[in-house]
């Protein structure tokens, strides 16, 4: 799979899919989650087994936890933020950032042993 392009694909807990998510698509799966039933979304290579992320969950006090991971460059971050309109800027770079360099490693989005 090495040099091929796969896509990307924010779902919440709540079952919401979307393909190619812009930076506006995310910031309204953000101020959409809610307690109890979608009170996360994740962005992720559309694979099977994919091998990096970037997740936004609401904290109870309105907050919101983004993780940041990327097992094949063993990068992992973890923080809180307010923003939404900034969580999703920063999600879009990450993942584009992330996912040029998986290109550029030959490894693509796709799965690693690790």
């Amino acid at each position: 799979m090495a040099g091929e392009y796969l896509r990307l694909k924010a779902e919440t807990e709540g079952g919401e899919l979307v393909v190619e998510p812009s930076e506006d698509a995310l910031h309204e799966m953000i101020i959409g989650l809610s307690s109890p039933d979608n009170t996360f979304v994740i962005v992720e290579p559309d694979d099977d087994d994919p091998v990096w992320f970037a997740s936004v969950s609401r904290l109870e006090d309105g907050t919101y936890e983004v993780e940041y991971r990327d097992a094949v460059r063993e990068r992992h971050h973890l923080g809180v933020e307010r923003e939404p309109d900034r969580i999703a800027r920063d999600v879009t770079c990450w993942t584009a950032e992330t996912a040029r360099a998986h290109r550029a490693l030959g490894r693509d989005q796709s799965s690693a042993d690790f």
